[in-house]
């Protein structure tokens, strides 16, 4: 077996055991791809200050994100359909494993597999839990109850995908509402027939939040429905009545625009995910780690900041941090290593980029996360003034 030392080696591996389709679902980006491009190469165009004869003995990556401890500072992020991405349709039970070992959040999608009461069952944990905000108010509030009494301690909106983005392979694979299956997806499930035959065992798809809400139970229906129900009018007055009806903290995800953030802080919200969607929605918007600055700068620590799009490595989340983040999603890195490998690709993964992390902060002479700041970054930036304040609350 190959030795796996980066989330690349994770992505081929992945690329090499999942049908085409499958694995161009998770790889690819809307359009032409420049957002999606621009995510990593915004991430390798940031510049650290290598320091040395700094004592950087007794190093922590710990801290915490929206009031739980993590390990570091990261959370799996929620991605939709992310269970089939291993043949028995586990994947999101193996990745909440993953992170409850590892100390790090994990949040699940309304569009999952597994059904939140399932997460709770394998993990006992909390578990954070997105949804999106749809034209059935009545589904909405039910989903809300439901996380709630399952244990969600924090609810994620996603707010960036209401008009969906186009993937080309996605409408060439067959996968569109509702999915078409052609002669070209038997050629490529029977190139993996190990991964397909293992597919073909387990148990019918289905989406298991939604269970129960839509008038049919299959995948197909229930994706069609959930297409349907995506509202296009949503607007900041719908983030006021979320925030009525969840006690616990509020996370928007989506923010790319200064303004945008500032309503998030007037909304109510606990904490924004600075996000383009991995680069699968507005093509030819900035990069995440691009739009960050200004948006710390513009919610001045009313609310925590959080960043996705881009993130592949600890290194990627030193520098997310470096700009003001207090920590960062892991949306296709969780997912590559789930192709690869399932619960032990989540796990490996995850000690990757903590080690990233910890090598990161060493090489610059830091030794908690909470010293990370634009201090690290090359070339060195003007003094701040003394009455700054944090943007890391």
């Amino acid at each position: 077996m190959t030795t796996i030392t980066n989330v690349e080696d994770l992505r081929l591996a992945a690329k090499r055991r999942l049908p085409k389709s499958v694995f161009e679902f998770i790889d690819t980006g809307s359009y032409d791809e420049v957002t999606l491009r621009r995510n990593m190469s915004d991430f390798r165009d940031v510049q650290l200050r290598q320091r040395v004869l700094i004592d950087v003995e007794n190093r922590s990556t710990k801290t915490t994100l929206l009031g739980q401890a993590a390990a570091i500072p990261a959370a799996i992020s929620s991605v939709g359909l992310s269970g089939l991405l291993c043949p028995d349709g586990k994947g999101e039970i193996y990745a909440a494993r993953a992170a409850q070992a590892a100390g790090i959040p994990f949040a699940m999608s309304v569009m999952s597999v597994a059904s939140m009461e399932e997460i709770r069952d394998a993990t006992g944990a909390p578990f954070w839990f997105q949804v999106y905000m749809l034209r059935d108010r009545g589904a909405v509030q039910t989903l809300v109850d439901r996380a709630l009494a399952a244990g969600c301690s924090t609810l994620v909106v996603t707010v960036c995908s209401q008009v969906p983005g186009q993937r080309h392979s996605d409408v060439k694979n067959g996968l569109s509402l509702p999915p078409r299956i052609g002669f070209h997806n038997f050629l490529e499930f029977a190139l993996k027939p190990r991964w397909a035959l293992s597919a073909l065992a387990r148990r019918p798809a289905r989406l298991g939040n939604l269970m129960g809400l839509a008038p049919l139970q299959d995948l197909g229906a229930l994706l069609r429905w959930s297409g349907e129900q995506l509202d296009t009018s949503l607007n900041w007055r719908d983030i006021a009545w979320l925030r009525e009806r969840w006690p616990r903290k509020l996370l928007v995800k989506g923010i790319l625009d200064c303004d945008d953030a500032r309503e998030a802080v007037n909304a109510g919200a606990d904490a924004i995910s600075v996000s383009n969607h991995g680069g699968t929605q507005l093509d030819g918007a900035p990069s995440a780690i691009a739009a960050l600055p200004g948006i710390v700068e513009a919610v001045d620590g009313r609310l925590e900041v959080l960043l996705d799009s881009g993130v592949r490595s600890g290194q990627d989340i030193f520098k997310a941090l470096a700009h003001g983040a207090r920590g960062c999603l892991l949306g296709r890195a969780h997912l590559y290593a789930l192709g690869a490998m399932g619960e032990q690709g989540v796990a490996t993964a995850i000690q990757l980029i903590s080690r990233e992390l910890d090598v990161t902060m060493a090489k610059t002479g830091v030794r908690t996360v909470d010293e990370i700041s634009t201090d690290v970054l090359w070339p060195p930036p003007a003094p701040r003034p003394a009455n700054a304040r944090s943007r890391k609350s």
